[in-house]
């Protein structure tokens, strides 16, 4: 009987052992060009955001969290590669390869032993060149190759990989983040015991301000106008026409918010919620494209209390909501106040995968783990960004302080602006003048933080 109940306890220990490490789900939920002031647990005042509500219920929002770039090209990169816009190959937009020879998060977590999907936006390699996704790592692939194609919510077709090659599937009408969203369903609920990781890639609220019916309704009166005041038509341009700018973009964000809702309804019917990690975020900053104003960013309060919006390496342009859902494993409702960004992504999901970085990773992020999980976490010495449109702009935070350099191809070592974001979050007190020694210190990381790029480069 001893040596019967001594197995049977030595089978527990070791059913155990295998629950402790076994590797858990990840999905990941980036928006484009969703501002940090757009959803609730942010702030935001009219829009309605109950799903994303519950994530942060039942995670932790960070609110010190910064995307990649200002645009989303290099902010995607980044997030991929583990590296700031100083050492990433795309830091800009355009249909630029990553670095063949660079290994990516998704293609790490292959190694771990992982099947990954990615649904959306990809806008890191055409078809031809040796950086699409399913040469990246990435085993399931509907989306869009060329980033401009992303711009439209109702396209004739998408890219989509399958029978082993890259080709064109027609939509017939359906809304493209409504097919992304689908198929991200789907891929959860064929999921088996292998781990996976899912990439929902949403196209909005950038930029063409078009949507499915249901989510405008929502945004009208019973008359069928706008519950919003102001609103200024956009005529067909580029984009299609709008009559109502503002109504669109709210119901754009709260689609988001539905998607969002869909996804954890599928992982919870699955019965794998308490061993996947969630996380929603957005590319960068909210944008004033296809009928949007910059009247609009300040009624909703995109932004929040901080200036600039995308394009801009203020802090509106660049901090993000970021979000993270782990049930038992994350304390559900706190805060975080950690400062990281996209380049934090790499490390961090190797090693919740159970992986280690390799000697030969040059990466600048640091892992999230230990902040996840409420142990000590090791700060960053400083966050890096550059960006080549608008005649060149750089920008470096180390803790309060932040600076700022603009037109740099016209003076590629000009004067910087200093800001003490601790006591002025809104970017307003060029302080350069009352702090020469740590307008100094800062203006000579900005000077050699960065590496040489054969595309990006500042002039001289």
């Amino acid at each position: 009987m001893r040596r019967l109940f001594f197995n049977f306890s030595l089978s527990l220990m070791c059913i155990y052992a295998w629950a402790q490490k076994k590797q858990p789900n990840i999905v990941f939920i980036l928006a484009d060009d969703l501002g940090i002031g757009d959803i609730e647990p942010y702030g935001q005042k009219y829009i309605k955001t109950p799903n994303i509500n519950q994530l942060a219920n039942e995670g932790m929002t960070f609110v010190n969290f910064y995307a990649g770039s200002t645009v989303c090209a290099p902010s995607r990169a980044s997030l991929f590669t583990g590296q700031h816009t100083g050492h990433t190959k795309i830091r800009g937009n355009g249909e630029h390869p990553l670095d063949a020879e660079k290994q990516i998060f998704t293609q790490g977590l292959k190694k771990l032993g992982y099947h990954t999907g990615f649904f959306g936006k990809w806008g890191l390699g055409l078809k031809g060149s040796d950086s699409t996704p399913n040469q990246k790592g990435i085993d399931e692939f509907a989306g869009f190759l060329h980033h401009v194609d992303a711009h439209f919510q109702q396209p004739d077709s998408i890219d989509i990989f399958q029978n082993k090659s890259l080709g064109k599937l027609a939509l017939n009408g359906q809304y493209a983040n409504d097919y992304f969203v689908n198929s991200a369903i789907s891929f959860i609920k064929n999921s088996t015991e292998t781990p996976f990781f899912l990439f929902v890639s949403l196209t909005i609220p950038h930029a063409e301000l078009k949507l499915p019916k249901r989510f405008m309704l929502n945004q009208l009166k019973l008359d069928g106008t706008s519950k919003y005041p102001d609103e200024k038509a956009h005529s067909k341009a580029h984009y299609g026409a709008q009559k109502y700018p503002r109504a669109a973009y709210a119901g754009l964000v709260e689609s988001i918010d539905a998607y969002t809702g869909y996804i954890l309804d599928a992982i919870q019917s699955k019965g794998i919620d308490e061993n996947t990690i969630i996380i929603f975020s957005s590319d960068n900053g909210t944008h004033v494209e296809g009928g949007r104003r910059m009247e609009d960013v300040h009624f909703f309060e995109s932004s929040s209390i901080y200036r600039g919006i995308k394009r801009d390496l203020y802090t509106g342009g660049i901090k993000e909501p970021f979000i993270v859902r782990w049930p038992g494993k994350i304390q559900a409702h706190t805060t975080n106040d950690f400062t990281g960004a996209f380049w934090d992504l790499y490390p961090t999901f190797i090693e919740l995968a159970g992986g280690t970085l390799a000697d030969d990773d040059t990466i600048d992020g640091i892992s999230l783990k230990n902040t996840l999980l409420g142990k000590p976490q090791k700060p960053h010495e400083y966050l890096y960004w550059e960006f080549h449109e608008f005649g060149g702009k750089q920008a470096v935070l180390k803790g309060d302080w932040k600076a700022i350099r603009l037109n740099v191809n016209k003076e590629r070592f000009g004067e910087i602006e200093l800001y003490n974001i601790a006591e002025d979050p809104a970017e307003k007190i060029n302080l350069t003048e009352k702090f020469p020694d740590k307008t100094k210190e800062m203006t000579k990381l900005l000077d050699n933080i960065r590496t040489e790029n054969e595309t990006f480069n500042f002039k001289d």
